[in-house]
């Protein structure tokens, strides 16, 4: 029996690409770094999933390493004022459900974002009672694998899901033997997963 579900955030609950893509402009006006185009939420999405330093690397591949850190530094910050002021788009179905799933089983957040970054989605959606505990890797560090399993330890979990929907949540998974749901209506593409659904409140049904 599943007990507790692992939820990876963007692509999975949320999409803040469009509020990031605008806080990322605002960074590069202030240091004065001038591109051929603004960033858009398809720039910021193709990064999605990484950490977020390396997003910035990836995003931005002709900054100096030292400029990177400090675009890296300044838009972690600027993306939690903007998303705790304009917030996202909650994915169909997620704002319903989530407490629905909540009184079947415990409820947690896996991401690679940077630290501060789940509390504002938690806080903004106004589903914050409805999950127990996150993890991510601007609090460790750590890689996707890592905090998923400091999840299942701190929590004593025998059989949870975990649901995202790039190839890094499925690796991250698979690195801990926990069965992977691909959520289809997300960012990336995965190779291969033990379930598959295309809307959120399919997710009842593997409970």
């Amino acid at each position: 029996m599943t007990d507790a579900v692992v939820f990876d955030l963007d692509g999975t609950l949320w999409d803040t690409c469009g509020t990031c893509a605008d806080a990322w402009n605002r960074v590069l006006a202030q240091l004065g770094i001038v591109r051929p185009t603004p960033v858009t939420p398809d720039d910021v999405r193709a990064v999605s999933g990484m950490p977020h330093y390396d997003g910035i690397r990836r995003a931005f591949p002709d900054l100096p390493a030292e400029q990177a850190l400090r675009v890296g530094e300044l838009t972690a910050e600027e993306d939690n004022r903007a998303i705790g002021e304009h917030g996202g788009v909650l994915y169909p179905g997620v704002r319903e459900h989530v407490p629905r799933l909540k009184a079947r089983v415990p409820l947690f957040i896996v991401s690679n974002c940077q630290r501060g970054y789940i509390e504002t989605f938690r806080a903004w959606s106004g589903l914050d009672t409805h999950f127990v505990d996150h993890e991510c890797w601007g609090n460790t560090g750590a890689s996707k694998a890592d905090n998923l399993r400091s999840i299942v330890a701190r929590h004593g979990l025998a059989h949870p899901l975990f649901v995202g929907d790039t190839e890094g949540d499925r690796a991250a998974a698979e690195a801990n033997g926990i069965p992977f749901v691909h959520v289809t209506y997300g960012f990336g593409t995965v190779e291969r997963w033990d379930h598959r659904i295309d809307r959120f409140e399919e997710l009842a049904g593997l409970l």
